[in-house]
């Protein structure tokens, strides 16, 4: 049946057709792009996502098209239908060559020496470093956690060597889908929850009935959370510049803006770094179907990406007269990182039941940490048997800044003598 269109003038008619016309090349690849995302509620499957893309994408197109041409009083069935194969043609093309084109990856290292690996009953496959007791071993095994979530350190942490030769067991791990532990297939099963497992699982595969938790940044947000299921397998903790103590309270970089001190040249940087079309359309995937994001970009793709958002910023939280941070090539965990904060901040509040919680706890702040005061100061106020030190000169991380005192201020703590820093 012919399409009926009101009377109107033949200039007007041009004019609307026109503008149709072009409406119609604007809209169809942003209706590809919505039928892409509002397939993923249902599936995964990306070859089946753009598939609905392009399916709504022709529709557009030709529904569009076919009043377009009518008002302009030429072409018909075939201009539609040629306009609409041109259209899907260009939005192939176009995501071919944005969203379906892998970013860079970087070949996997070896793991240097001395890295080990623990297959927990868990599931994950845990890469680990260990640095023997020397001596009489002490009974408590010391484990560092490291930050992020997803930013493995590399080797035995500052301060382990010292503690080792005092008579401790020291281990130092690469959380679940960060450094060269496993990469989970399901990612939405990074939880806080999964990390507390891992590291109670860890604590039994190494035959301890308490450990020292050494937690830096997020490490220190896990080892709260670990005090919050399994305190009595704790015999003292260290929140080292730790992050919030409940993620509903400071969502995102409520905490502390890690970026706040880029130059102009490193923000240049960084929003080339995230204006990547494929790492746009992960990100909307994520809040939308996660899977259908780790579908689309693989673990190597974002983890390569981590890295160089991490070499970018590797000075940013430092003193401003600091020496630059030497960069490692343990890989960053992206998905792990962005589902373990999600997790995080959808967490109860932790802590009225930490205020009951009496485990010996040590926090450590440099004065130019990025993490606001309030954040640390509210580890003191909660953990009734905790003590604070404020150092002097140093930037969120004090290992870096002041080696020789972040290391006197563990050996003191865990050896029970006093303290080389006033606390309070």
């Amino acid at each position: 049946m012919a399409l009926r269109l009101p009377a109107l003038p033949a200039l007007a008619r041009r004019v609307l057709g026109g503008v149709l016309l072009v409406g119609t090349v604007v809209l169809t690849p942003v209706t590809a792009a919505a039928g892409f995302l509002a397939a993923a509620f249902a599936t995964a499957n990306i070859p089946l996502l753009a598939l609905c893309g392009l399916v709504v994408a022709a529709g557009t197109a030709a529904l569009l098209g076919r009043g377009a041409f009518a008002l302009l009083g030429k072409g018909g069935v075939r201009a539609t239908c040629v306009l609409t194969g041109v259209l899907l043609l260009a939005v192939s093309a176009l995501a071919a060559g944005t969203i379906l084109r892998p970013m860079p990856t970087s070949a996997a290292a070896p793991a240097p020496p001395g890295v080990s690996f623990w297959n927990l009953p868990t599931g994950s496959r845990i890469a680990y470093v260990h640095a023997p007791a020397v001596g009489t071993p002490k009974p408590t095994p010391v484990v560092f956690l490291h930050g992020g979530p997803g930013t493995p350190t590399e080797g035995i942490p500052t301060g382990g060597r010292e503690l080792a030769a005092a008579g401790f067991d020291v281990y130092s791990y690469d959380q679940v889908g960060a450094g060269r532990s496993t990469r989970l297939s399901d990612i939405t099963q990074y939880t806080v929850a999964r990390q507390v497992a891992d590291l109670d699982a860890i604590r039994r595969t190494i035959g301890a009935d308490r450990i020292i938790v050494v937690g830096q940044s997020w490490g220190g947000s896990l080892a709260a959370q670990y005090l919050l299921a399994h305190g009595t397998h704790v015999a003292k903790a260290v929140f080292t510049s730790p992050g919030a103590l409940w993620g509903h309270e400071y969502p995102g970089s409520a905490a502390g803006d890690p970026w706040q001190h880029l130059t102009a040249a490193q923000r240049s940087d960084r929003d080339r770094l995230d204006s990547k079309p494929r790492l746009i359309a992960a990100d909307l995937l994520l809040q939308v179907n996660p899977n259908a994001a780790h579908a689309l970009v693989g673990d190597r793709e974002v983890d390569h990406w981590m890295h160089e958002m991490a070499l970018l910023g590797k000075d940013t939280t430092s003193c401003a007269d600091a020496a630059p941070t030497e960069a490692h090539a343990n890989p960053q965990g992206f998905y792990s990182n962005q589902m373990t904060v999600k997790d995080f901040e959808r967490l109860p509040d932790p802590r009225p039941r930490l205020r009951a919680v009496h485990v010996p706890a040590l926090i450590m702040r440099g004065d130019c940490d990025f993490i606001k005061p309030a954040v640390t100061q509210e580890y003191r106020q909660t953990l009734p048997d905790s003590r604070i030190v404020h150092v002097k000169d140093a930037g969120h991380a004090i290992s870096h800044s002041r080696p020789a005192l972040y290391t006197a201020l563990l050996r003191s703590f865990l050896l029970d003598r006093p303290l080389p820093a006033p606390a309070s």
